[in-house]
C-alpha cells in the first residue's frame, strides 16, 4: 500500500515531492498503463484546484505527413473525457505536435480549444518522450480556475515526466496462453 502525505510550503517543494513519489510508485513497474494509472492519481490527490488529471497516449499515424496522428485517452481521475485527439488540436494536439509543453490560463481563448469538460478553464499539459525522440503521449491537468497554472508548475510537472518517461512508455508483455 502506498500512503504518500505531500505537504510542501511552496510549488518547488511540492513538485519535488510529487517527483519523488512518482518514482517510487513506478519503479520496477514494467506496464505503462498501471504507471500512467498510479501517477494520475497522485497528482489527482495532490494537486489542488484540479477537476481533470491523466494522460493520452500517442496510438501512431504516419509521423512523416502528419497522416492519421492521434492521441487517445489514457488513464486519468475526473469527468469522461474526450476518447481521441488529432495531433495539432486542442491544448493537448498541440504540445503532441510541437513536443512543448503548453501551459494556458484561459482554455476559451486558445485556439482550436477542445471542450471535453465545459468547466475547464485552465490547462498544463506535457509532451512525454522517449528516448531518440519518439512521441509517447501527454501529462494533461486540467482546472475550474482561469489562471491556475504557472512557471513553476509547468517546471515541475516537466520534471516530473523526465524522470518517469522511461516508464510510461512500454507495455509489458504477458502470456495469454497459459
Amino acid at each position: 500500500m502506498y500512503d504518500f502525505k505531500i505537504e510542501a510550503a511552496d510549488k518547488p517543494s511540492l513538485y519535488a515531492e510529487l517527483t519523488e513519489a512518482a518514482d517510487a510508485l513506478t519503479a520496477g513497474e514494467p506496464d505503462a498503463i498501471a504507471n500512467m494509472a498510479n501517477v494520475a492519481a497522485l497528482l489527482w490527490e495532490a494537486l489542488p484546484d484540479l477537476n481533470w488529471a491523466g494522460f493520452y497516449r500517442n496510438v501512431g499515424g504516419d509521423p512523416s505527413t502528419g497522416s492519421g496522428q492521434e492521441l487517445v485517452l489514457g488513464p486519468f481521475q475526473g469527468r469522461p473525457a474526450c476518447i481521441r485527439i488529432p495531433f495539432g488540436k486542442g491544448v493537448c494536439g498541440a504540445a503532441a505536435a510541437t513536443r512543448e509543453p503548453q501551459c494556458v490560463a484561459d482554455v476559451h481563448a486558445f485556439p482550436g480549444h477542445i471542450a471535453c469538460d465545459a468547466a475547464s478553464r485552465s490547462e498544463l499539459v506535457v509532451p512525454i518522450v522517449a528516448e531518440g525522440g519518439t512521441l509517447i503521449g501527454v501529462l494533461d491537468l486540467d482546472s475550474p480556475l482561469p489562471g491556475r497554472f504557472d512557471a513553476e508548475d509547468e517546471t515541475g510537472c516537466v520534471k516530473l515526466i523526465q524522470r518517469i518517461a522511461a516508464r510510461l512508455g512500454g507495455m509489458a508483455l504477458v502470456n495469454v496462453d497459459g
